[in-house]
């Protein structure tokens, strides 16, 4: 297996600075080689083109992950920086073939790219579960569990648009980078760094528990670019210059909770947890699982209520929506098992 070991440095003041001109002799050579940015380095009259990270191919070529154990490794040799201290929260398991040093705000983490790494299979379970991805919840299981959405994104936002409006009273075209404005724009980066890892850490600890306690999880196969995507605009036929409603802005409320529920992310680290545990998970058509009758199979719009509540039209059985959405992909999954056996 192939897995991604970041961990968090602690570079001295020194280190730090060195590490800043490690990035900008980088972001140099990266500018240089692309023609068309330097035309927009002098056009748009930056000082900087954000370049945030820098791989070292090899270990040993520029840079060493040291030979002590890979559960005590605390320090990285970083050529022109020296050997920087790391904040290893777990062990590193196979050879460490590529290192990337980035930086996030004011944090900088060092991830090891590693192959060879040996799977950690869980005792195997019978217990199979359908999800169903949502916005009011999280996710709720094909056995009536709902996993609350903590809307991270929300829990900030008064703050975060405060930070955004005091940053956008600069001039985004001055020369000069003052002081102040440096600081404003790392409240916003700061903030958002914060959702980030708020966000990570909970995608880590549910799927998690789904794949120690399931040895089968089946769930929708999603196209989130295709569900965010703006509303196309319709003009008004009597004015060329008018547009008529088109629910844009109910379409960018849902979006934005989309994005901040961040499915993709989460369903990628559901799939390499699984893969690692020796367990199986199975994306499934995503059409019309919640609008489909488990009992009698009659799909209809009509079936679906309201949010929360599926009454068939056609038997009359009721539940939770988000439960048969749940119920329906896990049935589609073993059809799936089936035509593959």
């Amino acid at each position: 297996m192939i897995r991604a070991y970041r961990f968090l440095l602690r570079p001295t003041v020194r280190q730090e600075q060195a590490l800043q001109e490690m990035l900008a002799d980088h972001r140099s050579l990266y500018n240089g080689a692309l023609q068309e940015r330097r035309d927009a380095y002098r056009h748009a009259s930056k000082s900087t083109i954000r370049y945030d990270s820098v791989m070292f191919p090899k270990n040993g070529d520029g840079c060493r992950w040291g030979s002590a154990p890979h559960d005590r490794q605390t320090r990285v040799r970083l050529q022109g920086v020296g050997h920087v201290r790391v904040h290893q929260h777990r062990p590193v398991q196979g050879r460490v073939r590529t290192i990337t040093v980035k930086r996030e705000g004011r944090r900088w983490y060092v991830i090891l790219a590693c192959d060879n790494v040996p799977a950690e299979e869980l005792p195997p379970t019978d217990s199979i579960v359908g999800i169903d991805m949502g916005i009011v919840y999280f996710l709720t299981t094909s056995n009536g569990e709902h996993v609350a959405n903590p809307r991270f994104l929300d829990a900030v936002a008064k703050e975060l648009a405060e930070a955004q409006r005091h940053l956008a009273t600069f001039p985004k075209r001055s020369r000069q980078r003052t002081k102040k404005h440096r600081a404003a724009v790392r409240k916003v980066a700061k903030l958002h760094a914060r959702i980030r890892r708020q966000r990570l850490d909970f995608h880590h600890k549910t799927a998690r528990a789904l794949v120690d306690d399931h040895g089968l999880i089946a769930h929708e196969r999603l196209n989130t670019a295709g569900m965010t995507k703006a509303p196309t605009p319709r003009a008004a036929p009597a004015s060329p210059r008018s547009f008529l409603p088109n629910g844009a802005a109910a379409k960018a409320g849902l979006n934005r909770s989309i994005l901040d529920a961040g499915w993709t992310q989460f369903l990628g680290i559901l799939a390499d947890k699984a893969e690692s545990a020796g367990r199986l998970t199975i994306p499934v058509d995503a059409r019309n699982t919640s609008r489909t009758c488990p009992d009698c199979g009659h799909a209809a719009k009509e079936n679906r209520v309201t949010q929360a509540k599926f009454q068939c039209t056609a038997c009359g059985y009721t539940a939770n929506a988000d439960h048969v959405g749940a119920t329906n992909i896990l049935n589609r999954a073993g059809l799936a098992l089936c035509d593959v056996a």
